[in-house]
């Protein structure tokens, strides 16, 4: 049940430095019917801090991921403006492919946003030692646009491999929607795509995962490959620390 539009927003009516609700960081989701497994950013166990969930109606993967979200953009500033009204202090989204919003979303709500995990890409390069970069698994190499990327200051000739030729994976997250999932064939093909992104760039010294519901398969992935592996769970744990910086003494 939807809370009632509060008057001031309650983003500003902060306790002791803290949301009234407990959760400053506010999380737009796509439509989907997909199984959200422990580690999938929409598992709201899968974080060490209480978190907002705002569905977007109509922004299904496919019309966002294989279409490039067109007309959505209004939705998905009302739905942020919706979580800052109650209480979100940041906004993130579950899909990489919202870097197209980035700017946009950012000056309609106020309040930090971090839209993709793509934004990592250009903090996991400067790690690097010379001669090495970043390579990234998306779940649709054939939809991730020079657009998408440049809005979150990915390079354009950056190594990229998606998860469409994958027997699990990609079939229940975009093509067919399932409500069910065989989590061992999917951690295969992301294992898969990493291996290939590798294979074909041996200068790739990291990898960075495009998709919001791959961090459940990062650690097999990292073991797989033998590099750094970085998700959006990397990307909002970070995030959040700012939001939160730890108390010392």
């Amino acid at each position: 049940m939807n809370a009632p539009s509060p008057a001031p927003s309650l983003a500003r009516i902060a306790r002791g430095g803290k949301s009234i609700y407990g959760a400053p960081l506010g999380i737009l989701m796509l439509e989907a019917r997909f199984p959200r497994i422990p580690g999938d950013m929409g598992n709201g166990e899968t974080w060490p801090f209480p978190v907002l969930f705002r569905v977007v109606r109509g922004a299904t993967p496919e019309r966002v991921v294989l279409k490039g979200a067109p007309g959505l953009l209004p939705d998905f500033i009302a739905a942020a403006q919706d979580l800052v009204d109650l209480g979100a202090e940041a906004i993130t989204t579950n899909c990489g492919f919202l870097s197209l919003f980035q700017k946009e979303l950012a000056a309609a709500v106020g309040v930090p946003v971090a839209t993709s995990s793509l934004m990592q890409v250009p903090w996991v390069q400067a790690t690097l030692p010379p001669g090495k970069r970043v390579g990234v698994v998306t779940v649709s190499k054939g939809s991730l646009t020079p657009a998408h990327l440049e809005a979150a200051g990915v390079p354009l000739d950056t190594p990229v491999v998606g998860t469409e030729g994958g027997r699990e994976f990609f079939r229940v997250l975009i093509s067919a929607e399932k409500s069910d999932m065989d989590v061992a064939l999917a951690e295969q093909d992301i294992v898969e795509a990493g291996r290939a992104l590798v294979a074909a760039h041996p200068d790739v010294g990291a990898i960075v995962l495009e998709c919001t519901n791959m961090p459940p398969y990062a650690a097999a992935l990292q073991a797989a490959v033998g590099l750094p592996v970085y998700d959006i769970y990397s990307m909002i744990t970070w995030f959040h620390a700012g939001l939160r910086p730890r108390r010392f003494g």
